[in-house]
């Protein structure tokens, strides 16, 4: 028997919406929530149009489709995921099946590229492709084990069903988080930056994973049901926290010869939800968990993403510089449900950009007054008193090309997170 899916009903009113407006095939993402017993669809969004396409949008971008899945997965706290694709065609559904399938390949293989998370035994491989016929409005549901390079097509029930995420529950925790990533003295002949804060952050996302989780000040067994999430049509916020044990050594205590090095320090608000379907333990501390994990390096990696041209504008600048990662910012999925999604706000940025992007990634029509800012507040950038005269002549003979042109690229990498208080980042040489 295939999966069944149960699908909120403003979910069928958006796609309704879609086919009325049909001028040729229209695709977008399923988001919801797999669990071992049934999977729960909560919202859709449509690919953005590609202005750049050959054919004006007549023919199925596959990176097109993937990047946005990327972009939107970002946007998604804990909990919440894409789910699939969907495609509204006049064409048969068996003559789709091919491009669904190699969308929902594609966008998984993009999304889980970026997870630094370890998997769990028990988590859903199973993707969901929709089929949408604009005049008859008939779906077609299936589902590919995206694990599976073989896998073929399943049929999959899909339902749907007023208040699906009425109820759910509300996990909630505030984390302190200080990393120190060591730099290689010679790039030319190491990994890139890029890989030494990835594989840094690894080992972190390791110790959040075997970190304690306490559920309202206390460990609870894993199969033991959150109370919270079985009460119908109230919002449920559950108060967690997590105690984490930091290894034996890290990287960061081996005495080694070092280009620099970056600071990760501040406080994060983390969320995650839970559908009210007799929720455990296990699950909540695992969504959290990864949310946690996925946030930190969503920041860290749209500091990276910075136009390359910060390299050539931040020549010659002293050794070390500060700069701060965007805070989060969540917005209500419905007014009167308690899912929401998130963004990112740089300090240069105000809350309008952050409705445009909610638009354009997520097809949601927010407000300003919509959005909730009071869960984090951005770090403040403490400068300096150090100048480049009192640094040593010696370091300074010392630095290479490459060393000068990190240099330069500083203010894109060496990040400092979002903060209650003050968080200072520093680049110097060791």
């Amino acid at each position: 028997m295939g999966r069944s899916y149960i699908v909120e009903d403003d979910v069928e009113g958006y796609l309704s919406k879609l086919c009325s407006q049909l001028a040729g095939p229209v695709t977008g993402l399923l988001i919801g929530q797999s669990t071992v017993q049934r999977d729960f669809v909560v919202m859709t969004t449509r690919t953005p149009q590609n202005d750049e396409s050959a054919d004006g949008g007549k023919s199925v971008d596959k990176e097109w489709v993937s990047e946005h899945a990327r972009q939107v997965s970002r946007m998604l706290p804990g909990g919440l995921s894409v789910l699939g694709v969907f495609i509204i065609s006049e064409s048969d559904a068996k003559d789709t099946l091919t491009t669904l399938r190699q969308l929902v390949f594609s966008v998984e293989n993009l999304i889980s590229s970026e997870r630094l998370w370890t998997p769990a035994d028990d988590d859903v491989t199973d993707c969901v492709t929709l089929h949408v016929n604009p005049k008859t409005r008939k779906t077609v549901c299936r589902t590919f084990d995206v694990k599976d390079p073989k896998s073929v097509a399943k049929p999959a029930d899909w339902k749907y069903q007023s208040g699906v995420c009425s109820s759910w529950a509300t996990v909630s925790c505030c984390l302190s988080v200080d990393l120190m990533v060591p730099l290689p003295e010679n790039m030319a002949f190491t990994r890139n930056m890029d890989d030494c804060l990835k594989e840094e952050l690894k080992v972190w996302a390791q110790q959040i994973e075997r970190g304690v989780c306490l559920i309202d000040g206390k460990k609870l067994p894993e199969d033991s049901e959150l109370k919270a999430g079985q009460k119908k049509n109230v919002r449920q916020t559950i108060s967690a926290q997590l105690l984490i044990t930091p290894d034996v050594q890290t990287a960061a205590d081996v005495v080694q010869r070092c280009g620099g090095c970056v600071s990760v320090r501040g406080a994060i608000h983390s969320r995650a939800f839970l559908h009210s379907n007799k929720p455990k333990a296990k699950l909540a501390e695992k969504l959290l968990k990864r949310d946690i994990v996925s946030t930190v390096a969503t920041r860290v990696q749209m500091l990276l993403e910075e136009p390359q041209k910060q390299n050539e504008e931040n020549k010659g600048r002293k050794q070390m510089e500060q700069s701060c990662l965007p805070r989060r910012v969540f917005c209500p999925v419905k007014s009167t449900g308690p899912l929401s999604v998130c963004d990112y706000q740089f300090s240069d940025e105000g809350l309008s950009e952050m409705t445009d992007r909610f638009k354009e990634m997520l097809d949601m029509d927010a407000a300003e007054e919509d959005l909730d800012a009071t869960c984090e507040i951005i770090a403040e950038v403490i400068e300096s008193e150090a100048t480049e005269e009192e640094e040593p002549a010696e370091e300074n003979e010392m630095l290479d090309p490459w060393r000068n042109n990190y240099i330069g690229v500083a203010m894109a990498t060496a990040v400092a997170l979002l903060a209650l208080a003050a968080s200072i980042m520093y680049l110097s040489d060791v």
